[in-house]
């Protein structure tokens, strides 16, 4: 017989805490009332992870949660891409855009006969047959229109917003359904005796905290899932070196993009994330080859305009938890691992998480098998994500130390298949359920530089011409992104936010 779940304790605030109380209360209106979050102000949010990729959207319709307001209230822009400047070379760009490339003909995957006309020299650059690509070089943006065959309706984006306010707009939908916040810090954690499962949680002020499940969002520290229970963390860092951060924001100066912006350095790379009343920046780096004061200099002499605060600075360990689901704790966000804001999956493995939490969610026997699937699913979502990371930092020209040594490790072995697929003919094969599209590798993969021996011979099934195709696409595309306001246009007109207090 089941036994329901009836209290739940979340550690952690921040965007991971209320991200997982909004979801939870919504999902069960029973647990009203026994859905309790404590937070200490005196514990920062680490508050960087401002962009954010287009299942945000799904999270928000999800919610019933106006998107306007959120824009508005969040201090958010729209964003239809990421732009790499000087990854494959100093002086290079290309756009990993969101949404379709192109179009599918005959049944052959756009890539593929792309692909065949580009080694003929009959293609033009692939960012021109995105319309995402396109008007993110023009700093354009729009929602999509119900339009018949026609790209406008095909519009896919997601937003750069503060993190901040963005935990503080969940947090009023998640008391307004019940769930209790209440302020302290964790002094202990105790364990059941007889089998290890989380028992309750003493804050500083010797209140006791018990529930049947609980939620660990502490951030790397981990409190519960890895200081109370030991279970375990797998380092990433031989794949990807970089182990630290200094983010600030400054003044915004000149128009409003509608794109985020990766720029390689010397050691790392360095992020722009446009928001309404600021622009967002950090340095990632690798202290192995770079010092932090030097690497704060670097941002610091690169801002576009007058920083508004004191740069923070940030150590992490890329990499998972064994298990993200241990016993009676589920580890949500940067407690559960860390993958670095290159492609702005940080918030989506949040919601990532909530989202097999809902499919799996147990009752107080907690079945062995749900925790299984659950963790196997939550190892593959990490290391799928890992992998689509590790592709940038692979394929590369620059000559600098740091730049060569992430060319000389060995890959993961689950890239290592995907990309000999690619090299002999372009093939890109994938699992479903992966984050990234075909597209997205082909983009980031072209983009990088990386050569083939061939192009899929699916594509000859078309003829020997298809370039007339190539060209009635890139002239609807270029047709499209004409009609598209400024993106600072759309958000005057939609939903400007109020200027900050």
């Amino acid at each position: 017989m089941n036994e329901p779940i009836r209290s739940v304790l979340i550690v952690g605030g921040g965007t991971a805490g209320w991200m997982t109380a909004a979801t939870l209360s919504k999902s069960f209106p029973h647990l009203r009332g026994a859905i309790r979050l404590i937070e200490s102000q005196e514990i920062g949010t680490v508050g960087v992870g401002e962009a954010t990729i287009p299942p945000i959207i799904d999270y928000l319709h999800t919610h019933s949660i106006d998107e306007d307001d959120l824009v508005r209230k969040t201090q958010a822009t729209f964003k239809l891409g990421i732009e790499f400047k000087d990854w494959t070379r100093p002086g290079q760009s290309y756009i990993h855009p969101f949404g379709p490339t192109g179009l599918p003909k005959g049944g052959v995957p756009f890539h593929a006969y792309w692909h065949k006309c580009a080694l003929g020299g009959t293609a033009a650059p692939l960012e021109v047959y995105s319309l995402q690509a396109l008007a993110a070089r023009q700093g354009r943006f729009m929602r999509p229109v119900a339009r018949m065959h026609s790209p406008l309706a095909t519009i896919v984006y997601a937003l750069h917003f503060d993190a901040t306010l963005f935990a503080a707009y969940l947090r009023a939908c998640a008391e307004a359904r019940g769930v209790v916040r209440a302020q302290g810090k964790v002094r202990s954690v105790a364990l059941r005796p007889e089998d290890g499962f989380i028992d309750c949680v003493t804050l500083e002020s010797g209140e006791r905290l018990t529930a049947d499940l609980f939620i660990d969002c502490t951030g790397f520290r981990g409190l519960l899932i890895e200081g109370a229970l030991k279970t375990g963390y797998e380092d990433w860092t031989r794949w990807l070196p970089c182990d630290r951060a200094v983010a600030v924001p400054c003044e915004r100066a000149g128009p409003l993009s509608s794109h985020t912006l990766a720029t390689a350095r010397r050691v790392g790379w360095q992020w722009r994330i446009p928001l309404q009343h600021r622009v967002g920046n950090g340095y990632v780096y690798s202290s192995q080859f770079i010092g932090d004061d030097a690497a704060q200099d670097i941002l610091l002499g690169s801002l576009e305009g007058r920083p508004t605060r004191e740069p923070l600075r940030l150590r992490f360990t890329t990499g998972r938890r064994r298990q993200c689901w241990n016993r009676n704790c589920v580890a949500i966000g940067l407690s559960a691992g860390f993958l670095e804001p290159l492609e702005s999956t940080g918030i989506h493995l949040i919601q990532r998480g909530i989202l097999m939490l809902l499919r799996l969610f147990p009752d107080r026997h907690f079945r062995q098998p749900d925790i299984d699937r659950y963790n196997r699913q939550l190892a593959f979502d990490y290391e799928r994500a890992r992998d689509f990371l590790v592709a940038h930092y692979r394929f590369t020209q620059r000559e600098e130390e740091f730049w060569r040594h992430c060319r000389s490790t060995e890959l993961p072995e689950s890239l290592a298949e995907r990309l000999e697929l690619f090299r002999t003919h372009g093939r890109l094969l994938r699992d479903e359920n992966e984050l990234f599209s075909a597209q997205s590798w082909f983009h980031v993969l072209n983009g990088q530089g990386v050569e083939t021996a061939g192009y899929d011979p699916f594509a000859d099934s078309l003829g020997p011409n298809p370039q007339a195709a190539l060209s009635e696409i890139r002239e609807v595309v270029a047709g499209c992104a004409a009609t598209m306001p400024a993106h600072e246009e759309f958000i005057e007109r939609h939903c400007r936010a109020a200027p900050p207090q």
